[in-house]
């Protein structure tokens, strides 16, 4: 398969500037401790997370309000972050807060199109303006799981052609990632900025038929993807 539409295991939300805690940090991996101090922010700890392994510390979250409780604050976002819970809830898609120690230095969260699961970097989400922007982004990589024919498969497709994605996005994606995730991260990045986007295709997954949905035609290859595996008809 063409890069476009390669799936993969997991997809890691953009980076901060890159920070580092104590050794003897209190959020251990309490239920299955790693063998070595050194595993601690690193793809290790991440693939323990994402694997379930390590539940230690991580807290799930289903609503704005269990968001605004941990947090203590409040989340002026009108409807948009009730309606992507909403969607979340509908669709199977757990979210996690976990401690830092499992994410690589300066990730701030990361999907898994296998678990259909996300999780937020805990170190980053105490900000409301940046929550917002990473389940935005990692909400849009749970709608490219979708595009690419169901949520049930390993699969991830662009939504966007390449030409509707502003240059802005493209230019930050390319100083932030390797090649091989530009096409995907490019408008997840996009996506964590504008508001309702995400929302919006995450109604459109709902449906069990994104592409078939107003504004939500496949790209060419998604197109030919989607055929090959039987979505949709020729």
């Amino acid at each position: 398969m063409k890069k476009t539409l390669f799936g993969i295991g997991i997809l890691l939300a953009s980076l901060s500037m890159p920070t580092i805690s104590s050794a003897n940090n209190q959020n251990d991996f309490q239920q299955n401790p790693l063998e070595y101090p050194n595993d601690y922010y690193s793809m290790h700890s991440l693939g323990c997370l994402l694997l379930q392994e390590c539940k230690g510390g991580i807290t799930k979250v289903t609503s704005q309000s269990d968001l605004e409780n941990y947090y203590d604050y409040t989340i002026n976002v009108g409807e948009e972050l009730n309606q992507m819970f909403k969607s979340f809830n509908k669709l199977g898609i757990e979210v996690y807060i976990a401690p830092e120690e499992y994410f690589p230095v300066g990730h701030r969260g990361v999907y898994h199109t296998v678990s259909n699961n996300f999780y937020l970097n805990e170190r980053y989400m105490s900000k409301p303006h940046v929550l917002m922007s990473v389940i935005r982004h990692e909400g849009w990589h749970a709608a490219q799981d979708c595009m690419a024919g169901s949520l049930d498969n390993t699969f991830i497709a662009v939504i966007k052609n390449d030409n509707e994605i502003p240059q802005l996005w493209k230019d930050i994606a390319k100083n932030t990632y390797p090649s091989s995730a530009l096409p995907w991260e490019q408008e997840a990045m996009w996506a964590g900025k504008v508001e309702n986007m995400t929302a919006n295709a995450l109604k459109a997954c709902e449906t069990g038929a994104m592409w078939d949905q107003p504004g939500y035609s496949p790209t060419p290859l998604t197109k030919k993807f989607l055929i090959d595996k039987g979505y949709i008809k020729e």
